[in-house]
């Protein structure tokens, strides 16, 4: 994995802060259209805005209902939310045009800075070295653009605190200027401003420090399910399963301040191989909650589908890959699942 790679798996790498991103995004692609025919685009799906697809996983009717809106009457908002539903599905060719043209219509949104360095980081994880570091560059620019017109956003300090923590020092990576944003932080969002501080902790070894500072955000978090998170990533990581068990066991329970933290754990426990009745039980109990975008359904479903693969229930596979299916036709992943369960 090359070091961008790291600075935007928000979910999905050893850092699960649950800011954006999914825990098995697991490198995904672009692949061609299946045999799955597309869900009839409803009155009722029609009516619904793109960040309500979005927040439901249909990726599909919400890039339908964007393109709809950009060739009507394009708009710095739509074009932002097309390259989130391209986000979603990796198409992160597709997504950077739409992302930069919603930050040129509107170069006074921190939110669509936000999202282009996003999006330029994904990209970056999937091209040569030396490309990857110019794109990097960018990625550091539009960070820096989504604090300074986005001053009290807690998630474009998180990202751009990670990235400096990630980040060498040639493209502006910097330690200090991530314990600077961690205090920024602090006023914003406490527990997030713990997790830099772990962070920090871990990049120099100090192990005893960062699980001070991951159980620090529990305390400020009041228990809450994003918190609990962080810590059993730290866990997997550093080998500690019992304890990681321990801390998804507690995550199942707590307060739910972050839904997708459910699917993330859901994927700590699919990685380790470990507990696949608590996986279940965590992403059925995400299907069945109001589900958010930065988790989409579509590959909640997929998850699940796995999951079930893996015990033999080859029925309950296949339905959970269609039902993904219906939502993103073109998500490999459960194209690939559902040949393996049905010959």
């Amino acid at each position: 994995m090359k070091w961008i790679g790291v600075v935007l798996q928000f979910h999905c790498c050893r850092y699960p802060y649950s800011g954006r991103g999914y825990l098995v995004r697991a490198r995904l692609a672009r692949y061609a259209i299946g045999t799955l025919p597309l869900l009839s685009f409803s009155a009722a799906i029609a009516a619904q805005t793109p960040q309500d697809l979005l927040a439901a996983g249909r990726v599909d009717q919400a890039v339908q209902v964007l393109e709809r809106q950009i060739q009507a009457a394009p708009t710095a908002e739509s074009y932002n939310f097309l390259c989130r539903a391209h986000f979603e599905l990796g198409a992160w060719d597709a997504g950077i045009p739409a992302c930069e043209k919603a930050a040129e219509l509107a170069p006074a949104n921190g939110l669509y800075h936000l999202w282009l360095g996003r999006i330029y980081g994904e990209k970056a994880d999937h091209v040569s070295f030396f490309r990857a570091a110019g794109l990097a560059k960018k990625v550091h620019a539009e960070f820096e653009r989504a604090v300074e017109f986005a001053p009290n956003s807690w998630e474009a300090r998180t990202d751009l605190a990670e990235f400096y923590l990630e980040a060498p020092g040639l493209v502006g990576g910097s330690e200090d200027k991530a314990r600077a944003q961690a205090e920024q932080i602090a006023q914003l969002n406490p527990a997030m401003s713990h997790w830099v501080k772990g962070r920090l902790a871990e990049k120099n070894k100090d192990a005893p420090g960062a699980e001070q500072e991951y159980r620090a955000a529990i305390d400020v978090s009041h228990g809450g399910a994003r918190a609990w998170l962080n810590l059993a990533g730290f866990y997997s990581h550093t080998s500690r399963f019992d304890d990681m068990d321990h801390a998804l066991r507690a995550l199942e329970s707590s307060p739910l301040d972050h839904p997708g933290a459910l699917v993330d754990g859901a994927g700590i426990l699919m990685r380790t191989r470990r507990d696949p009745p608590l996986a279940i039980r965590l992403l059925r109990r995400y299907i069945a909650s109001s589900t958010v975008e930065e988790a989409p359904a579509f590959k909640a479903h997929c998850m699940l589908g796995e999951l079930y693969e893996r015990q033999g229930d080859l029925a309950a596979a296949a339905e959970q890959y269609r039902t993904c299916l219906t939502m993103a036709h073109s998500y490999r992943r459960a194209q690939d699942g559902l040949r393996r369960v049905t010959g």
